[in-house]
């Protein structure tokens, strides 16, 4: 065999290994009627088309950035106080903070993959032509995320980590779901939610321009992917049979349980030889890991609040997460105070 052929062989074995199939089915629906039947969805649509940006040509790549300082501030490292950690010198704590900024980021980029696959399964899924026309460019938004998101990784970063095991879990249960509103909750409530309360988080501490620009950009894009959200699914679940909700109450449940202890600092203490179940109670009790947790779903509540679905079971168990808290909370206004609306 050739050199040629050989390279074209070990490339094509490299693409195996970066890919992974799914089964996936779910019903594609002809909307014929092409008039504005939800309200709110074509505004958006409007919106959606006067704030596309590029990322290559809108973010300043030229930025020097040193990815072991600089990014985030100390006092978010739940590490701090963890004996293996403070046996570190400078230089090996420098590097353990690059793979905490880097894994967070994979993390989003991973999720934002996700969130492409599930636009773009919208796009045929959902019954109403406006939703299909917002659906086509929350696909074009998630393209560019998972574009500057990895763009960011590899050249700024140049460390990528695996998908989260759980995160993969939740996109595998939304992206293989065959039901419409499914896809929404999974990902335009709560994957998104999340997203956003992370994205918010992460913008106000870090210093580091080239990063807050791109994720400003980031998340004008997804509060209006919620916002679709909230708005495609207002009212449906009025009539529903105590069965079919029962079903939504369960994927609730399950997804903010799955969502509430990721990012632990297991992937780490696995690549720094320590102890994954010491690492993930330190993360898990530390007042860093609290806050940040538990503010994750500061949109995802009060969006569910909104469609009906804080149910007498639900409630139960978002106080079990110590998430009930935020039932009241507005996420418009904190749109508005991070200069979104």
């Amino acid at each position: 065999m050739g050199i040629a052929n050989v390279e074209a062989v070990n490339q094509l074995k490299q693409l195996d290994v970066e890919l992974e199939e799914i089964l996936t089915s779910f019903d594609s629906n002809y909307a014929w009627n092409y008039g504005t039947v939800k309200e709110g969805l074509r505004d958006l649509y409007e919106k959606a088309k006067r704030e596309q940006w590029n990322g290559t040509e809108q973010l300043a790549w030229d930025t020097d950035v040193d990815p072991e300082r600089g990014i985030l501030p100390d006092f978010a490292n739940p590490l701090v106080g963890y004996a293996p950690y403070e046996k570190l010198n400078d230089r090996e704590k420098n590097r353990v903070r690059h793979g905490q900024i880097s894994l967070q980021l994979s993390q989003f980029l991973h999720g934002e993959q996700g969130a492409l696959i599930v636009a773009s399964q919208l796009v045929g899924a959902v019954p109403w032509i406006d939703a299909k026309y917002y659906a086509s460019t929350q696909t074009m938004d998630e393209a560019r995320h998972v574009e500057v998101f990895g763009r960011y990784l590899r050249e700024k970063l140049e460390w990528q980590w695996p998908v989260n095991d759980d995160l993969k879990e939740l996109l595998d249960a939304t992206i293989t779901d065959s039901r419409w509103d499914f896809k929404y909750l999974g990902m335009q409530i709560v994957i998104e939610g999340l997203a956003m309360a992370a994205f918010g988080n992460l913008y106000q501490i870090s210093t580091e321009p080239l990063l807050k620009d791109l994720i400003h950009y980031v998340m004008r894009d997804e509060s209006r992917h919620v916002a679709f959200g909230v708005m495609s699914l207002k009212g449906y679940y009025t009539d529903m049979s105590e069965a079919e909700l029962r079903e939504r109450e369960d994927f609730l449940i399950y997804s903010c349980e799955l969502m509430r202890n990721r990012l632990v600092g297991d992937q780490i203490a696995t690549a720094m030889g320590w102890n994954r179940d010491e690492v993930k109670e330190l993360v898990l009790n530390s007042a860093i890991g609290k806050a940040f947790r538990s503010s994750l779903f500061k949109r995802v509540v009060p969006n569910l609040k909104k469609l009906g679905l804080l149910t007498p079971r639900v409630r139960e168990a978002f106080a079990r997460l110590d998430i009930l808290q935020f039932e009241d909370a507005d996420p418009e206004a904190e749109d508005r105070a991070l200069g979104l609306a």
